[in-house]
C-alpha cells in the first residue's frame, strides 16, 4: 500500500499534495483535513493543521508566527490571532516606555486564587523579569483596599485579567474585581487568562470582557502563557 509523505516531506503545496503516492487526487487534504501536519524547511517553523485544540481562545488557527516584538532568540510562538490581540497592548506598552516608575503589569484576580492560580502567575512573570502589581505582596496591613488597587491601576502599563472560576463567581456580585475590570476595559491595556474554565463561559458571565481575546491554559501551560506576556510588557 503506498504510504504518505506528509509526516516526513510534508504537503506543502497543491501539487505536493497531488503528488503523493497515497493523498494524490484526494479533494479536500490540503490545507489539514486529515489531520497531519506540514513543516517548513526547519523543525521551527513547524505551522499546525491540526485546527484549534479545543477553540477555548474563540477560533485559533493552531498555525505558528513570531511577532515583532519577540527577540531573534525567542522560543515562543504565537497564533496569528494572538500577534493581532496583543499587538495593541504592545503599543501601549512601548508608548509608556518613557515611565520607568512604573510596573509592567497589574494583576487583577479573584480573592480565593490568591494563594494558587494567581500566586503562580505572580511568580512565573517575577521569574522572568517582569514587575507585577499583586495585591498579595502590595497591600500592606491596615491599608484600604479600594485605595490601593486604584493606584496600582494608575501605575501599571498593562492589566492581566485572571479568568477563573471564582472570577466568573463573583463578577455578577460587582465586587472589587469588578472595580478592577471597569477601568481596565476602558483602556487598550487588558489581556484576558482563561484558567480551568472557557470563552463561553465567560462570555455568559461578561459579553463585553470574553469579547476581548487573549491566552488560555487550556490551550498551553501556565508558564508558557507568561513566557508570552513577559515578552509582551518587558522594553
Amino acid at each position: 500500500m503506498a504510504r504518505c509523505t506528509a509526516p516526513s516531506r510534508g504537503h506543502r503545496s497543491a501539487s505536493a499534495a497531488a503528488n503523493c503516492p497515497a493523498c494524490g487526487g484526494r479533494s479536500g487534504y490540503y490545507g489539514g483535513s486529515r489531520g497531519y501536519s506540514s513543516y517548513t524547511s526547519t523543525p521551527s517553523s513547524y505551522i499546525s493543521s491540526r485546527g484549534n485544540g479545543g477553540g477555548q481562545g474563540g477560533g485559533r488557527s493552531g498555525r505558528s508566527t513570531k511577532p515583532r516584538w519577540s527577540g531573534p532568540g525567542s522560543s515562543v510562538w504565537y497564533t496569528p490571532e494572538e500577534v493581532r490581540a496583543l499587538t495593541p497592548v504592545r503599543d501601549n506598552v512601548e508608548s509608556l516606555a518613557k515611565r520607568p516608575e512604573l510596573r509592567d503589569v497589574f494583576l487583577c484576580h479573584a480573592w480565593d486564587d490568591r494563594q494558587g492560580a494567581a500566586k503562580e502567575l505572580y511568580d512565573l512573570l517575577e521569574a522572568r523579569g517582569v514587575s507585577v502589581w499583586f495585591s498579595e505582596k502590595d497591600v500592606g496591613l491596615g491599608v484600604p483596599l479600594l485605595r490601593a488597587i486604584d493606584k496600582g491601576l494608575a501605575n501599571s502599563r498593562v492589566g492581566i485579567v485572571l479568568v477563573t472560576p471564582a472570577l466568573l463567581r463573583r463578577l455578577p456580585s460587582e465586587g472589587i474585581a469588578d472595580k478592577e475590570l471597569s477601568s481596565l476595559l476602558a483602556r487598550e491595556r487588558l489581556i484576558p487568562i482563561v484558567h480551568d474554565t472557557t470563552y463561553e463561559a465567560l462570555r455568559e458571565v461578561s459579553p463585553l470582557l470574553g469579547s476581548r481575546s487573549g491566552l488560555s491554559t487550556g490551550e498551553e501551560p501556565m508558564a508558557e502563557v507568561a513566557a508570552k506576556l513577559a515578552e509582551l510588557v518587558v522594553l
